[in-house]
This record gives C-alpha cells, sequence and structure tokens, in this order.
C-alpha cells in the first residue's frame, strides 16, 4: 500500500492533470444539488445534466414536488434510471424538508443522511460542494482509483476507503482531492480501458504495471 507521503505525491500528480475538477452536476443552490447528486445514484453526471435544467425550472422548492402526482414527476425523469424509485424519494425527501428542517437542506452530514434516497456518499457531495465542509465522497470513481494506486486494499468496503482516505490526505485537501480522483478515474484510469501506457503514475501503480506486463505477453 502507499505510504501517507506516497498517496500526496500521487495526489499531487493528479491535482496538477486536473486543477479545474469540481463537482460537474448542474445547480445553482443546495437543493438543486440534493435532487442532481441523488438522480445521479447508477447514472452519468452526463445524463443528469440533461434532464435537470427542465426539472429545476418546474420545481423550484420542496413544495412543488408534493403539488404534483407522482406519476407527473416520473414522467419528468424518465430517462434516468431507477427513475419510479427516485421520483418517490424526491417527495420524501420533499416532505422530510419541509417538515424537519424548515424547507432548508441541512448543512450537516448526520442530518443529511435522514433524507430520503441520501446515503453517505450523496451527504458528503452535498456537505462539501454546497457548504465547503470538508469531506471525501466515495464514488466508483473514486474507489476504483484508491485500490488500482493502493492507497487502500482491494477488499475495503466503501467506508474504509474512505477512512483510509481521510487519515492519509490532509483536511484541508479533502474537499479538492475528491473532485480530482473523480476526474482522473472518469477521464484517464477508467474501468474498461484505463490510459496506463500514457499514466504519470505507472511507476508507483502495482495494477498499471501488471495490466502493462499483462499486454506485453499477449
Amino acid at each position: 500500500m502507499l505510504s501517507k507521503k506516497q498517496t500526496i505525491e500521487a495526489l499531487d500528480v493528479i491535482a496538477e492533470m486536473y486543477p479545474e475538477a469540481e463537482c460537474e452536476l448542474t445547480h445553482s443552490n443546495p437543493f438543486e444539488l440534493v435532487i442532481a447528486v441523488l438522480l445521479s445514484a447508477q447514472c452519468t453526471d452526463a445524463l443528469v445534466n440533461k434532464v435537470t435544467p427542465k426539472l429545476f425550472e418546474k420545481y423550484k422548492q420542496p413544495e412543488d414536488y408534493l403539488a404534483v402526482p407522482l406519476e407527473e414527476l416520473e414522467q419528468d425523469i424518465r430517462s434516468i434510471g431507477l427513475f419510479r424509485s427516485k421520483a418517490k424519494n424526491i417527495k420524501k425527501l420533499a416532505q422530510s424538508l419541509i417538515e424537519d428542517f424548515n424547507g432548508e437542506v441541512p448543512k450537516d452530514r448526520d442530518e443529511l443522511v435522514t433524507l430520503a434516497g441520501v446515503g453517505r456518499k450523496t451527504a458528503n457531495v452535498v456537505a462539501s460542494v454546497a457548504f465547503g465542509v470538508p469531506a471525501i465522497a466515495v464514488d466508483t470513481h473514486v474507489e476504483r482509483v484508491s485500490k488500482r494506486l493502493a492507497i487502500c486494499r482491494w477488499k475495503d468496503n466503501v467506508r474504509q476507503v474512505e477512512e483510509t482516505l481521510m487519515k492519509k490526505i490532509p483536511i484541508e485537501r479533502w474537499s479538492d482531492s475528491h473532485h480530482q480522483l473523480i476526474f482522473f478515474g472518469r477521464y484517464h484510469c477508467k474501468a474498461q480501458s484505463p490510459q496506463c501506457e500514457t499514466c504519470p503514475l505507472l511507476e508507483m501503480c502495482r495494477e498499471g504495471q501488471k495490466r502493462m506486463k499483462a499486454r506485453a505477453t499477449k
């Protein structure tokens, strides 16, 4: 596994590759961000961004989502995977915001995870992006890159990956590193075809070296 020092060195390289890395979900306030992140589960940000402009034009506050029948909301997000369960969760989330939080999205992660459809990853994204709270949200990209680079272990679950990253990365870099790891995983260290041959981290990446050896023996 990479040491704390090596992890920071790797992140410095990734930060140089993606200095502008940020949340790619289109939103203009915390409420829109919560909805967008909820919709993005098992779905690409690009697809969510095609749906949300019209959605956010129609629904501006929690009350608006409660004012329409479930079937209408389902139709509005139909092109997104799991749209039926997501529509139900959006309605429940809107109800909770009104009943428990005066219609405002809470800043506290423990309060955020009480909302329907909001798990730890979503709560971390909202806390970090909307409210500037240091956090590392572990999505599929962050998990894949962290394991391939051996920042953490292959057998680690998502929570263990998050805890390891929090130990190895200085707190003031958590939020930036989270976005940079996502960009690195989304555009370079891809799931199906990682660009190992052009990767500046190849020398410290056991997985990359293994893949390059396998390619050479084909």
